[in-house]
């Protein structure tokens, strides 16, 4: 392909409204174009990138045995309805009435519409197991799309869905696709953690992520280095403290004005944070209240809290509602003298402390040195903390490691989650109706795009790998208005081509600094330069990820080539 004719255009200006690198560069790179918060278009070279990275999905899962299929993307309401999720799933769903008044969705997910395809057609067990895929567009309300192909509000997903008779095949078919995404995201270079998961509102009974460690990913990864483990940081388990060893002292009400958050309140009775316990207040569905009481210097994960509501429907109190239901301000908060109406929970944390600071309900007044049993009672204690740096691996007990991960890939063992409800049932061979077990398999194809570009890049641009590059080389005539070079390059180029190169021809009345710079910023894997040497028979070979540079013979330029490019073709 000739520059020249080809459409790409890169800027050399810095997108103000982009954080990530892989936002910044694939906006400037000529990659992407927004067209709304959250909506992206591809150009031709970032749909070449987006092709490749199918080529390979689609490649493995061929091979795993997965059967290719094309859902459609306008769901009808009905089909969401028979397992619930229409209400459930909550505002990212996209939907819409036609003309007519019936409800559709615009599919985020589409477990429900393949289990209504597989049911129609499966009626024994001699039809099963049976796995179908397809890559297909996805919508999403994200309430903050943000580095823009990571979270956006339409993206290209591959999802897959196994059918098994029993939950044995199931646990089959479940890590077949663990083999199968573990080799797509080794020939796709990327470098992924596979942790446990929660189910979330897909369902099921157990879930896996692949994750690449990055600081624009938004999970949160704990992993061990000890023993391997690796888990989102929402499913950790922390356990309860043990009992600390400390003699009770006399339990004080002290005044304390002005100290309406841990911080002010630890400076204010010079007590350490953790010798505190916070009040943390929620409604659920609007109007029924909760109240998690965690220890001072720990953190509330909302994720959590959402796994022991069952709900994603909650939010913090405000000022007026926590005057109006505990008569009290926010910052003295406290477990005590509360209306029947307040449901409790106690972390984890708190468990086994002495001689705490705690509030009561009263505004500018705190209990110090309180004891559990004699000043008040536990009630029911749950996990939900923020896991930290060092906290105990629940395997091993080893210290723990926490990054941000970016998901590229979950898969789900649903067991029953959507063939029960839908009815979505086989006849075993003693002609019993059962229901078939189920399992999904996720990957996102453009956000695989941003992944690469987070993990190869410098402060020039983008470093493609070869396999998903837009193009293999990018042949460089230095000075097109001189005959001799442009009468080289033009041959390298119909032989480069001729033997199966992928080459972009860059052909343009433009500067070689400015030439050179849209190489960097582009990542070309290889690049060939013809410049003043072709007088001396050479053209000027450069490798982008190892920085070196050589002089090759005009004749042999492409032939030695093609074996380097062969060669990070099959190396993983």
């Amino acid at each position: 392909m000739r520059w020249s004719r080809y459409f790409w255009h890169t800027s050399k200006e810095e997108p103000s409204d982009a954080e990530a690198p892989s936002h910044k560069l694939l906006l400037k790179g000529g990659f992407i174009k927004q067209v709304s918060a959250g909506i992206y278009e591809l150009t031709p070279p970032g749909l070449r990138v987006l092709r490749k990275i199918e080529g390979v999905v689609r490649k493995e899962m061929d091979r795993s045995g997965a059967q290719e299929v094309l859902l459609t993307v306008l769901n009808p309401a009905e089909l969401w309805k028979e397992t619930g999720r229409w209400e459930l799933y909550g505002r990212e769903l996209f939907t819409l009435k036609d003309r007519n008044g019936r409800e559709y969705c615009l599919g985020p997910t589409q477990e429900e519409e393949v289990t209504d395809l597989v049911r129609s057609f499966v009626r024994s067990y001699r039809q099963l197991p049976v796995v179908l895929y397809q890559i297909q567009v996805k919508f999403r309300d994200e309430k903050r799309p943000r580095f823009g192909l990571i979270r956006g509000r339409e993206f290209i997903m591959k999802d897959a869905y196994s059918f098994d008779a029993d939950q044995f095949s199931a646990m089959i078919s479940y890590e077949s696709m663990k083999f199968a995404y573990e080799r797509i995201f080794k020939k796709l270079r990327l470098k992924t953690l596979m942790v446990e998961a929660s189910v979330g509102t897909i369902g099921g009974i157990s879930s896996h992520e692949f994750v690449v460690l990055t600081d624009y990913g938004e999970a949160r990864v704990a992993y061990c280095e000890g023993c391997g483990y690796a888990g989102n940081a929402e499913v950790v388990k922390l356990p309860k403290n043990g009992e600390e060893e400390e003699e009770e002292k006399p339990l004080m009400e002290l005044e304390t004005p002005h100290t309406d958050t841990i911080e002010k309140l630890s400076s204010f009775l010079r007590v350490p944070s953790r010798k505190i316990i916070k009040s943390v207040l929620y409604l659920v569905d609007g109007s029924k209240p909760i109240l998690f009481l965690i220890r001072g210097d720990r953190n509330v994960d909302e994720n959590k809290v959402e796994a022991v509501l069952g709900t994603e429907n909650f939010r913090l109190a405000e000022d007026k509602e926590v005057r109006e239901l505990l008569k009290t301000e926010k910052g003295f908060i406290g477990p005590f003298n509360l209306p029947p109406s307040v449901r409790v929970y106690w972390d984890n944390s708190t468990y086994g402390l002495k001689n705490v600071v705690i509030a009561f309900n009263r505004p500018n007044y705190h209990y110090v040195n309180a004891n559990p049993r004699r000043d008040f009672s536990y009630g029911e204690f749950v996990d939900v903390c923020e896991v930290e740096e060092g906290d105990p691996c629940p395997k091993c007990g080893a210290p723990l490691r926490v990054s941000k991960g970016l998901e590229l890939g979950h898969i789900f063992l649903l067991g029953t989650r959507y063939s029960e409800p839908m009815k979505a049932f086989y006849r075993d061979p003693q002609g019993q109706e059962k229901p078939i077990v189920m399992g999904c398999y996720g990957i996102g194809i453009s956000r695989c795009m941003s992944a690469l570009v987070e993990q190869y890049h410098d402060e020039k641009g983008i470093k493609w790998p070869t396999p998903v590059a837009p193009f293999e080389l990018d042949l460089i005539c230095v000075n097109t208005s001189d005959p001799q070079q442009r009468e080289v390059a033009d041959k390298l180029y119909l032989l480069a081509e001729e033997m199966g190169i992928e080459t972009i021809y860059d052909d343009r009345d433009e500067s070689p600094g400015f030439k050179f710079a849209d190489a960097d910023l582009c990542g070309f894997p290889y690049r060939l330069v013809v410049g003043k040497k072709v007088k001396e028979g050479k053209v000027e070979l450069q490798d982008r990820h190892r920085g070196e540079r050589q002089d090759l013979d005009i004749d042999r330029a492409v032939d030695e080539l093609k074996a380097l490019i062969e060669k990070d073709r099959q190396t993983p």
